[in-house]
């Protein structure tokens, strides 16, 4: 099914409360701070550099000395600068995140590209679809926006336009979750792949469980993903604004059930 567009939903009055709190990497710790009334949650269960990218930061590494050895000069102060970019790229660090059960979060750091009413072409539904634009300088891992089981998992083969463009969510490679909320709601979410991009991973399956701000996969070199929401959650987001994985509330969604 095409998407089929329509109005654009305005903003919400809604945003993040809380500021980032620093904690070290590789901590399994689960941090607590208190604002008023409302707590705030950090699991960090992986590496501060992703595993994803260990491969290319070890070649990148590598090749940065053999040339530093050989050669020095220009040449090697220009392989050190990409080992840089290849290492920055692969980060992955800890966010602070709400425990408003009502609070979807944003999957991945970002921009938002677009806001609207649509049918999802995955469950048939009309929605209300916040799509978020990741450049080669963000996070690219990407963590759930909601809590509940997983209803579909689909992976569709496609071309490697940009991310950013119109036709990318309906013609690139794409691998798109469906997700059934405690409440009953569906909520998907779609990794798209961008004019870089060569690989979508996703490290789960149908019928699993999975929890909001869970990391459940990683895009390589720049891409995007659709998050397609029930028409009564109210979007706490606008057009252009910038998003940080798990500590940006980009709705509410009621899952009093």
């Amino acid at each position: 099914m095409r998407l089929r567009r329509s109005a654009t939903i305005s903003s919400g009055a809604c945003r993040p409360l809380y500021p980032s709190i620093a904690v070290f990497p590789y901590s399994r710790v689960h941090f607590r701070a208190f604002q008023g009334e409302q707590a705030l949650n950090r699991i960090y269960p992986h590496p501060f550099f992703a595993r994803e990218g260990w491969p290319f930061i070890a070649i990148a590494l590598v090749l940065a000395l053999i040339v530093q050895i050989a050669v020095g000069g220009i040449l090697a102060f220009v392989f050190w600068v990409l080992f840089l970019i290849v290492l920055q790229f692969f980060r992955d660090p800890a966010r602070e995140m709400t425990r408003d059960e009502d609070a979807v979060v944003a999957p991945v750091d970002g921009r938002v590209i677009k806001i609207e009413e649509t049918v999802c072409p995955y469950t048939g539904e009309q929605t209300k679809l916040v799509s978020i634009f990741m450049n080669i300088f963000n996070v690219h891992s990407q963590k759930a926006p909601v809590s509940g089981r997983i209803e579909k998992v689909e992976y569709f083969p496609g071309r490697f336009l940009n991310a950013a463009v119109e036709k990318a969510s309906e013609l690139n490679e794409r691998n798109a979750m469906t997700v059934v909320t405690k409440a009953g709601d569906k909520v998907c979410f779609v990794q798209i792949a961008g004019l870089v991009a060569r690989r979508i991973l996703c490290y789960k399956l149908v019928g699993e469980e999975i929890s909001r701000g869970e990391r459940y996969g990683f895009i390589r070199f720049g891409s995007r993903v659709d998050i397609y929401l029930p028409m009564h959650a109210e979007i706490c987001v606008t057009i252009g604004e910038k998003t940080t994985g798990v500590e940006t509330v980009i709705a509410r969604l009621p899952q009093a059930g």
